[in-house]
């Protein structure tokens, strides 16, 4: 009996050992979840003529594990555009997520919008955004969802107050189609995508690379660059428009994560994030080695 508990002793102490070398491991990835199923924590809301963090009629809830957005409590859309924005702006990272649509659109919602939803990147803060403002200026990763017939990607590009280069171009349309598989009924999606900082994003649906492009830019228009900067208006009471404007051709290397709520309802489950920004020396406690971009003053010794 003398030598079992030895020997169960000196297993545990391996066992531990072992547990500790592959906590510091330099090779393990350390995803953060954003999302961590039980409450809003970590969030800000901001609607279209309200205060950051109304959550008007409760749009953004959680249930079942589930961040919700529902309609429940409307009877008419009324051009409540809502987004959801987490605390901390990333600059390179992976973000990996799961989205389903449910139900029906809300009435007074527009047509465009039936199965329509999406998260925007390197967005503007909630705090920044005026208080008639529909859209933060940023890039959007759209999701859609398929209406039952005709093809309809997901993991499109939408650039509000945006714009990226495709092929060594900048291309201004507003919307840009990807490659993926159309996606019917009320299924859940899997999704990731890799943000490069300024350099590139890459958007992956079902573990399938569907789109990518480059150096994400504030745009001299908010949807249309033919206008001139006039269709800014469309954006809804940007009073700093012209300051906008003037920074067009400005690379966004980073920015806030948003879920976006116009109309549909979703549901959005296991939103995690690696960073792939931090300490790149090998000899800091803190090292990791998928680390793509240095950030010297977080080093732990």
């Amino acid at each position: 009996m003398k030598y079992f508990f030895t020997i169960l002793s000196l297993v545990f102490t391996l066992s531990s050992c072992q547990s500790s070398k592959q906590k510091n491991n330099p090779n393990t990835e350390e995803w953060i979840n954003l999302f961590n199923g039980k409450d809003l924590t970590g969030w800000d809301i901001k609607f279209s003529g309200h205060q950051v963090n109304d959550n008007y009629k409760n749009t953004f809830y959680v249930q079942d594990s589930m961040l919700r957005i529902s309609y429940d409590n409307y009877e008419n859309f009324d051009d409540k555009f809502g987004h959801m924005y987490y605390k901390t702006p990333f600059s390179y990272y992976k973000l990996s997520f799961d989205y389903r649509f449910t139900g029906e659109q809300i009435p007074g919602g527009s047509h465009w919008n039936v199965r329509n939803s999406g998260i925007m990147l390197h967005s503007q803060s909630a705090a920044s955004n005026e208080i008639g403002q529909t859209f933060p200026i940023s890039v959007e990763l759209q999701l859609l969802g398929g209406l039952g017939e005709e093809d309809r990607t997901t993991g499109n590009v939408c650039t509000p107050g945006t714009a990226v280069v495709m092929k060594d171009t900048i291309n201004f349309n507003h919307c840009i189609k990807s490659n993926s598989k159309t996606y019917h009924g009320d299924q859940w999606v899997h999704v990731e995508a890799t943000i490069m900082g300024g350099e590139y994003m890459e958007f992956i649906i079902e573990g399938e690379s569907v789109l990518r492009f480059e150096k994400p830019q504030i745009n001299g228009g908010f949807i249309n660059e033919n206008q001139e900067g006039k269709d800014w208006d469309k954006a809804k009471i940007i009073e700093d428009r012209d300051n906008w404007i003037t920074k067009k051709g400005t690379i966004l290397n980073e920015g806030y994560i948003a879920l976006q709520a116009e109309s549909h309802p979703i549901d959005f489950k296991n939103i995690k994030l690696l960073d792939l920004c931090g300490c790149m020396d090998p000899k800091a406690k803190n090292y990791k080695s998928y680390y793509v971009k240095d950030k010297p003053e977080s080093c732990e010794y």
